[in-house]
């Protein structure tokens, strides 16, 4: 996969925290959906309203006091971009993408949300200079036919469905199994499943879902693989929580499963250890960049499911999140960008500024 092959040269160097002239964030609570009147509270928190468009098709959010203000403790990482490029020099990036509302914007049908052939460009061009992943919570199928790109790897899922490099260990820890090889992309590739005995179980709570959920109108039930996304987004919201009510009768017969929630989605997953940071930490460790201290992981994306892998990340001291909003919200992200317009322009940026390095350094 391009720059995916192993770096032999890593060298352990000294930690450098990316936020030691930044304030404190208070911990998140991410947790499950819980009882009563707590599903619609979750779904509403989840669910910020869009910052509404200006006549150029542009988020208003810059011009906003109250985001302005939010960006003083999430500082733009376009603003920020020497600061960043600065922690990264002589380092290796490692490149982790969500996709909806980071790669394409948020549409009102799933099946819609298209990346434009100019981002596709933008991408590409990032996975022939950094190792790039995109961390879904779609189905890795469904991501990669939405970005037929095949330089970077793909986990659906919320990562519990990986393609991507063979690393060395022949040996993966519980709920990582290498399920089989794949040469999709053109080279060698493996396939790794978190617990896919799931499988079964999630194929029949999607169709019980669809059953359940068939007389509220604008409900969307996708089946994403390892979990079931139940989208209300073009849902009334005085029946928000009849769907919330209906996702939980059908989870009360698998006590495996577990209910969360997204931007106006609920999702049901195994009740495993495993989310998008555990993600991050395992394609790290294939491309033998788990132990090197010269690497620079940053990951971009929008959503609460987000906020595993940006935690992981601040908590190592040795990474960065990019939370992309147009509205304010608490998050374990370091910068943020407003939408995927100024994600593309960073991504520009970022390799640019790579290759202006590697060109002084020859």
């Amino acid at each position: 996969m391009g720059s995916y092959a192993n770096d032999r040269s890593c060298q352990h160097d000294d930690r450098r925290s990316l936020e030691k002239t930044k304030e404190p964030v208070l911990p998140l609570k991410l947790m499950p959906l819980h009882a009563a009147n707590g599903w619609l509270h979750d779904m509403r928190l989840s669910s910020p309203t869009t910052a509404p468009l200006m006549n150029n098709g542009s988020s208003s959010g810059s011009s906003d006091p109250i985001y302005r203000a939010w960006t003083k403790k999430y500082p733009s990482a376009l603003n920020a971009f020497d600061q960043i490029v600065a922690h990264g020099k002589g380092k290796k990036i490692a490149l982790f993408l969500d996709y909806d509302g980071t790669l394409s914007p948020i549409v009102d049908e799933p099946d819609n949300a298209v990346m434009s052939d100019q981002m596709r460009e933008v991408v590409r061009n990032a996975a022939l200079h950094l190792p790039t992943a995109i961390i879904s919570g779609r189905s890795r199928d469904k991501v990669f036919d939405f970005v037929k790109l095949t330089e970077l790897c793909y986990a659906g899922s919320h990562g519990m469905d990986i393609l991507g490099p063979v690393g060395e260990r022949d040996s993966v820890p519980e709920h990582r199994s290498p399920i089989s090889s794949n040469k999709k992309q053109g080279k060698e590739a493996k396939i790794f499943q978190a617990a896919p005995e799931f499988l079964p179980m999630i194929d029949e709570v999607f169709r019980l879902l669809i059953d359940k959920t068939d007389a509220i109108d604008g409900v969307k039930v996708e089946n994403n693989k390892f979990c079931v996304s139940v989208h209300y987004r073009n849902v009334v919201e005085k029946e928000w929580q009849l769907v919330a009510q209906c996702t939980n009768d059908v989870l009360k017969l698998y006590p495996r499963l577990r209910l969360t929630h997204g931007r106006k989605v609920l999702e049901v997953r195994p009740a495993i250890d495993w989310n998008k940071g555990k993600a991050v930490e395992f394609l790290l460790d294939s491309l033998g960049l788990g132990s090197c201290r010269n690497v620079l992981p940053i990951y971009i994306g929008d959503d609460r499911t987000d906020e595993d892998a940006f935690k992981v990340l601040r908590d190592d001291k040795r990474g960065l999140g990019i939370l992309v909003s147009s509205v304010p919200k608490e998050s374990h992200a370091l910068y943020s960008l407003m939408d995927p317009s100024e994600v593309m322009d960073f991504l520009k940026r970022l390799v640019m500024s790579k290759e202006e390095e590697a060109s002084r350094n020859k």
